[in-house]
């Protein structure tokens, strides 16, 4: 029987199975009071999960024939879901419409 391959968990692309889009990252959520404290602890939890890049700037879209695109977007949106999930509903409201995490991450 052939072994299957190992997942690199050291990628930027490795998505750990506990992690979520329904995962809140940081309490409490950010209220708009409270957005030094929070960003922060976002920056720290992004950093655990080796995601920092994806709100840093360091990581650019792959191009759509990339063939690391569906990875990009696969933890681009957990990412979005991580932000949103972490700040008032208020404020989430005003997120959903970003289409990268940075964009909505620079919003903020």
């Amino acid at each position: 029987m052939p072994r299957q391959a190992q997942p690199d968990t050291e990628s930027v692309f490795y998505v750990n199975p506990s992690e979520g889009p329904n995962s809140v990252l940081v309490t409490p959520l950010l209220d708009g009071s409270n957005y030094l404290a929070w960003s922060r602890s976002m920056i720290r939890a992004f950093g655990a999960n080796n995601k920092l890049k994806f709100v840093d700037g360091s990581i650019e879209v792959p191009d759509e024939d990339d063939l690391n695109r569906n990875a990009w977007e696969r933890c681009n949106h957990l990412i979005q879901s991580w932000i949103i999930n972490s700040v008032s509903p208020q404020i989430a409201q005003t997120l959903v419409f970003h289409e990268t995490a940075i964009d909505a991450w620079l919003d903020l």
